[in-house]
């Protein structure tokens, strides 16, 4: 039997990147067997028994030869079922079942069941975007087609089975090429009119959304903590095209559930969750809570019961708005640019200044608890606002009109307008502002300047936790279409610096 080599184009998934992965199947006299090469995983190197059962119950032959196949850059790991598809086609082409020219310009993604029957795969989005820049056209299993359609300008061929793609190739069937799907970014969200009182809170859940602030919530149990932080999503804008790319191909790895495509994703971990959860990690570095956030919502229910480790790795995000993961296996960089909403209780039982005193920690158990949020941590954090108990009769009262008509949608418009006016400004939103372009941006007056050294001196501000405030000052300033920053809405943004973790009660 004549030696015969084929090569067919697919793609690995290397964190939210899709390398190109060629496929050459070398088939040679000799004992009978399949040999995989070229760094497979486990996963890998058991598609031989995968594709050996395909092919054959697709009604082709499994050639008696020495078959080798080797995925190059053999230096780049491979896993998963993805390759199922490729590995057999090129056998089908080596061993002369299908013409070697069927595969010019095509890649080709899917695991194969025992039947021959195609399987989705994760990471289809990433494998779409990556395939778009060769200009080939994309074959993948039919359920994979919602994601990868989401791609303009390519060609995208959902298949069933190794059957159907084969016909296909050989034009003895039709497939239409998958009709692309456009995204809708959706405004379905809690509205915050559901939300009765904690004026201040609400007020401040506006600053965060028209400047992407991070912010933390603090207060007695049931005053409606969770209830404002799950509104934010509602106030944000609509997530752009590029933007909901970019936050679906980040949650392909996980899943390949479309189902939250166009929303702004909001997250809420556990406070058991790990680091490596939180942040990424593992032997083949994945995307952690902060990743799968980006472009939304990062929310921290009683935040102090995180563990201190956990809690002190996302500083890095939340300054640099991305994660870098380096491990044995390799190194990725997963984008991370999300809202960070902390919930907690002013003292470890909850009724810290509960009216009914109704508290039994002690100083040092309070200051303990508060310690647990580092200074530099809190130092990232805008706005820190306390969320009171309510009187239970303004509960039960029907809400005022104008409490009603402050509906997330008219806040949204209001978070657009102020977001447009720093991209006409500064071409980027306030919380990205460097300190250079900072200081140009609020323009401080005498008055303001003199204001601000005062506050820093009392309230022992950091030099960080002052551009914080300044940031905060300048989103007020867009809220209220002004050029400059001006006294009132500087010292508005220095109201909502309340949490103090240095002292507690004696």
């Amino acid at each position: 039997m004549p030696s015969s080599l084929a090569q067919v184009f697919t793609r690995a998934n290397q964190g939210i990147r899709a390398p190109s992965v060629s496929v050459e199947v070398h088939l040679s006299q000799g004992l009978p067997g399949l040999n995989i090469v070229g760094l497979p995983e486990a996963a890998v190197r058991e598609s031989k028994d995968r594709v050996r059962s395909a092919l054959i119950n697709s009604g082709y032959d499994f050639p008696d030869g020495r078959i080798t196949v080797n995925l190059a850059p053999a230096d780049l790991p491979k896993e998963g079922g993805r390759f199922d598809l490729a590995i057999a086609l090129g056998i089908l082409v080596a061993s002369e079942q299908l013409a070697a020219q069927t595969l010019n310009e095509r890649e080709f993604l899917g695991e194969l069941a025992l039947s021959g029957q195609l399987r989705p795969v994760r990471a289809a989005l990433p494998a779409a975007l990556a395939c778009k820049s060769t200009g080939r056209v994309l074959v993948l299993p039919g359920q994979n087609t919602p994601m990868a359609t989401m791609v303009s300008d390519l060609t995208v061929i959902g298949a069933r089975s190794l059957t159907e793609v084969c016909a296909w190739l050989c034009e003895r069937s039709h497939i239409e090429p998958a009709a692309r799907q456009p995204i809708t970014c959706s405004t379905n969200y809690p509205d915050l009119a559901d939300v009765h009182g904690q004026e201040q809170a609400k007020r401040a859940l506006l600053i965060a959304a028209a400047g992407s602030h991070h912010l933390l919530l603090f207060g007695p149990p049931g005053t409606g903590k969770t209830m404002l932080a799950s509104r934010l999503p509602g106030l944000l804008p609509p997530l752009s095209e590029p933007e909901a790319l970019e936050v679906a191909a980040i949650h392909s790895l996980a899943s390949n559930d479309g189902a939250a495509i166009g929303q702004r994703p909001f997250r809420t971990p556990h406070h058991s969750s790990s680091s490596v959860s939180l942040v990424g990690g593992g032997s083949i570095p994945q995307p952690g809570e902060v990743s799968f956030a980006h472009h939304g919502v990062l929310f921290l229910d009683e935040m102090p019961e995180f563990s201190r480790a956990a809690l002190e790795m996302l500083r890095e995000p939340l300054e640099n708005g991305e994660v870098v993961i380096t491990r044995a296996k390799g190194r990725e960089r997963f984008p991370a640019r999300f809202q960070l909403v902390g919930a907690m209780n002013p003292c470890p039982c909850g009724y810290l200044g509960d009216s009914q005193g109704t508290c039994r920690c002690s100083p040092e158990q309070i200051r303990r608890y508060r310690h647990r949020l580092s200074g530099p941590l809190l130092d990232r954090i805008d706005l820190q606002i306390e969320v009171p108990a309510q009187n239970i009769r303004t509960l039960i009262e029907p809400p005022p009109p104008e409490t009603c008509q402050a509906t997330s949608a008219t806040h949204r418009q209001l978070v657009i307008n102020a977001r447009k006016r720093q991209l006409k400004r500064q071409g980027k939103i306030n919380c990205q502002l460097s300190s250079r372009e900072l200081f140009q941006a609020c323009a401080l007056g005498k008055v303001e300047k003199e204001l601000l050294a005062r506050a820093s001196e009392q309230l022992q501000i950091s030099a960080r936790g002052l551009h914080r405030v300044l940031r905060v000052a300048r989103t007020i300033a867009d809220l209220a279409n002004s050029d400059r920053v001006l006294r009132p809405q500087l010292a508005e943004a220095l109201q909502y610096r309340q949490f103090d973790r240095r002292t507690a009660p004696s």
